[in-house]
Protein backbone atom coordinates (compact mmCIF):
# COMPACT_ATOMS: atom_id res chain seq x y z
CA UNK A 1 0.00 0.00 0.00
CA UNK A 2 1.29 3.06 -0.91
CA UNK A 3 1.64 6.35 1.80
CA UNK A 4 -1.51 7.83 0.88
CA UNK A 5 -4.37 8.68 3.35
CA UNK A 6 -7.85 7.89 2.41
CA UNK A 7 -8.75 11.73 2.35
CA UNK A 8 -5.90 12.08 -0.25
CA UNK A 9 -7.30 9.32 -2.42
CA UNK A 10 -10.78 10.64 -2.04
CA UNK A 11 -9.22 14.34 -3.39
CA UNK A 12 -7.07 13.28 -6.03
CA UNK A 13 -9.16 11.15 -7.52
CA UNK A 14 -12.42 14.03 -6.73
CA UNK A 15 -14.37 10.94 -5.62
CA UNK A 16 -18.01 12.04 -4.67
CA UNK A 17 -20.62 10.79 -2.06
CA UNK A 18 -22.29 7.70 -3.79
CA UNK A 19 -26.10 7.24 -2.69
CA UNK A 20 -25.69 3.88 -1.56
CA UNK A 21 -22.73 4.70 0.80
CA UNK A 22 -18.43 5.23 -0.01
CA UNK A 23 -17.40 7.43 -2.91
CA UNK A 24 -16.85 7.24 -6.17
CA UNK A 25 -16.34 9.19 -9.61
CA UNK A 26 -16.79 7.96 -13.34
CA UNK A 27 -13.57 6.72 -14.77
CA UNK A 28 -14.93 6.00 -18.33
CA UNK A 29 -18.25 5.79 -20.61
CA UNK A 30 -18.28 3.64 -23.74
CA UNK A 31 -18.92 5.58 -26.51
CA UNK A 32 -21.63 3.13 -28.18
CA UNK A 33 -24.91 2.10 -26.94
CA UNK A 34 -27.17 -0.55 -26.69
CA UNK A 35 -30.85 -0.50 -26.73
CA UNK A 36 -32.28 -2.33 -23.34
CA UNK A 37 -36.00 -2.69 -22.65
CA UNK A 38 -36.81 0.82 -20.86
CA UNK A 39 -34.51 2.96 -23.45
CA UNK A 40 -30.72 3.03 -24.41
CA UNK A 41 -27.56 2.60 -22.17
CA UNK A 42 -23.93 2.90 -22.69
CA UNK A 43 -22.37 0.08 -23.90
CA UNK A 44 -20.62 -0.10 -20.57
CA UNK A 45 -19.18 2.39 -17.85
CA UNK A 46 -16.62 2.53 -15.07
CA UNK A 47 -15.93 3.91 -11.56
CA UNK A 48 -13.55 3.82 -8.94
CA UNK A 49 -15.37 3.08 -5.60
CA UNK A 50 -13.92 3.88 -2.31
CA UNK A 51 -15.56 2.52 0.72
CA UNK A 52 -14.34 3.03 4.05
CA UNK A 53 -14.31 0.72 7.39
CA UNK A 54 -16.91 3.12 8.92
CA UNK A 55 -19.13 2.96 6.07
CA UNK A 56 -21.18 0.21 4.28
CA UNK A 57 -22.23 0.08 0.64
CA UNK A 58 -25.87 -0.11 1.59
CA UNK A 59 -28.03 -3.01 -0.36
CA UNK A 60 -29.26 -2.23 -4.03
CA UNK A 61 -29.86 -3.67 -7.37
CA UNK A 62 -28.52 -2.81 -11.01
CA UNK A 63 -30.15 -4.09 -13.88
CA UNK A 64 -27.24 -5.05 -15.82
CA UNK A 65 -24.16 -6.91 -14.45
CA UNK A 66 -21.19 -5.30 -12.89
CA UNK A 67 -17.94 -6.57 -12.84
CA UNK A 68 -15.48 -5.35 -9.10
CA UNK A 69 -12.02 -5.22 -9.29
CA UNK A 70 -9.31 -5.14 -6.25
CA UNK A 71 -7.22 -1.80 -6.79
CA UNK A 72 -5.94 -1.07 -2.62
CA UNK A 73 -6.58 -1.15 1.04
CA UNK A 74 -8.34 -3.53 2.67
CA UNK A 75 -10.19 -7.10 1.18
CA UNK A 76 -13.43 -5.94 0.77
CA UNK A 77 -16.38 -8.22 1.21
CA UNK A 78 -19.53 -8.26 -1.23
CA UNK A 79 -22.29 -9.42 -0.01
CA UNK A 80 -25.03 -10.89 -2.34
CA UNK A 81 -29.21 -12.26 -2.25
CA UNK A 82 -29.47 -13.94 -5.45
CA UNK A 83 -32.61 -13.57 -7.49
CA UNK A 84 -33.89 -16.86 -5.80
CA UNK A 85 -33.27 -15.73 -2.30
CA UNK A 86 -29.61 -17.56 -1.63
CA UNK A 87 -27.46 -15.35 0.34
CA UNK A 88 -24.03 -15.48 -1.14
CA UNK A 89 -20.44 -13.26 0.06
CA UNK A 90 -16.94 -13.15 -1.49
CA UNK A 91 -14.32 -11.46 -0.19
CA UNK A 92 -12.54 -9.13 -2.97
CA UNK A 93 -8.56 -8.89 -2.48
CA UNK A 94 -4.88 -9.66 -3.37
CA UNK A 95 -4.35 -12.37 -1.07
CA UNK A 96 -5.61 -16.09 -2.97
CA UNK A 97 -4.27 -17.96 -0.52
CA UNK A 98 -6.98 -16.67 1.68
CA UNK A 99 -9.83 -17.39 -0.88
CA UNK A 100 -9.53 -13.65 -2.00
CA UNK A 101 -10.21 -12.52 -5.50
CA UNK A 102 -9.40 -9.79 -7.34
CA UNK A 103 -11.91 -9.95 -9.13
CA UNK A 104 -15.53 -10.52 -9.15
CA UNK A 105 -18.90 -10.03 -11.22
CA UNK A 106 -22.06 -9.33 -9.45
CA UNK A 107 -24.80 -11.00 -12.03
CA UNK A 108 -27.71 -8.32 -13.00
CA UNK A 109 -31.11 -8.51 -10.76
CA UNK A 110 -28.69 -9.47 -7.57
CA UNK A 111 -29.13 -7.07 -4.41
CA UNK A 112 -25.95 -6.65 -3.07
CA UNK A 113 -23.35 -4.11 -0.81
CA UNK A 114 -20.33 -4.53 0.20
CA UNK A 115 -18.40 -4.01 3.96
CA UNK A 116 -14.83 -3.26 4.12
CA UNK A 117 -13.31 -6.37 5.96
CA UNK A 118 -10.32 -4.46 8.04
CA UNK A 119 -11.10 -1.91 11.01
CA UNK A 120 -9.36 1.69 10.21
CA UNK A 121 -9.26 1.04 6.66
CA UNK A 122 -10.20 1.57 3.45
CA UNK A 123 -11.01 -0.61 -0.01
CA UNK A 124 -10.13 1.14 -3.07
CA UNK A 125 -11.71 -1.21 -6.35
CA UNK A 126 -13.51 0.06 -10.01
CA UNK A 127 -16.59 -1.16 -11.05
CA UNK A 128 -17.03 -1.40 -14.52
CA UNK A 129 -21.25 -2.02 -15.78
CA UNK A 130 -22.57 -3.65 -18.95
CA UNK A 131 -25.41 -2.52 -20.22
CA UNK A 132 -23.94 0.98 -18.99
CA UNK A 133 -24.82 2.38 -15.30
CA UNK A 134 -27.71 4.69 -15.34
CA UNK A 135 -29.55 5.70 -12.23
CA UNK A 136 -33.28 4.64 -13.82
CA UNK A 137 -31.46 0.95 -12.98
CA UNK A 138 -30.77 1.43 -9.29
CA UNK A 139 -32.40 0.76 -6.87
CA UNK A 140 -31.43 0.92 -3.03
CA UNK A 141 -33.95 -1.59 -0.80
CA UNK A 142 -35.46 0.07 2.89
CA UNK A 143 -34.86 -2.77 5.58
CA UNK A 144 -38.62 -3.67 5.86
CA UNK A 145 -38.69 -4.36 2.49
CA UNK A 146 -36.03 -6.56 2.20
CA UNK A 147 -36.74 -8.57 6.15
CA UNK A 148 -40.27 -8.85 4.48
CA UNK A 149 -38.85 -10.85 1.51
CA UNK A 150 -35.61 -12.29 3.32
CA UNK A 151 -36.58 -12.59 6.89
CA UNK A 152 -33.99 -16.09 6.44
CA UNK A 153 -31.07 -13.09 6.55
CA UNK A 154 -31.71 -10.66 9.01
CA UNK A 155 -28.59 -10.18 10.39
CA UNK A 156 -27.00 -9.03 6.86
CA UNK A 157 -30.00 -6.70 5.67
CA UNK A 158 -29.72 -4.84 9.11
CA UNK A 159 -26.23 -3.96 9.05
CA UNK A 160 -26.63 -3.57 4.73
CA UNK A 161 -29.85 -1.28 4.79
CA UNK A 162 -31.33 2.17 6.97
CA UNK A 163 -34.19 1.43 9.19
CA UNK A 164 -37.38 1.72 7.25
Amino acid sequence: MHNQTVDEIIQMLDLQPHPEGGFYQSTYTGEESIEVSDGTRNLFTSIYFLLRSQDVSHFHRLKSDELWYFHEGSPIEIHMIEPNGKYKKVKLGLNLAEGESPQYLVPKNTIFGSTVLEENSFSLVGCMVAPGFDFADFKIFEQDELLAKYPEHEGIIRRLTVDS
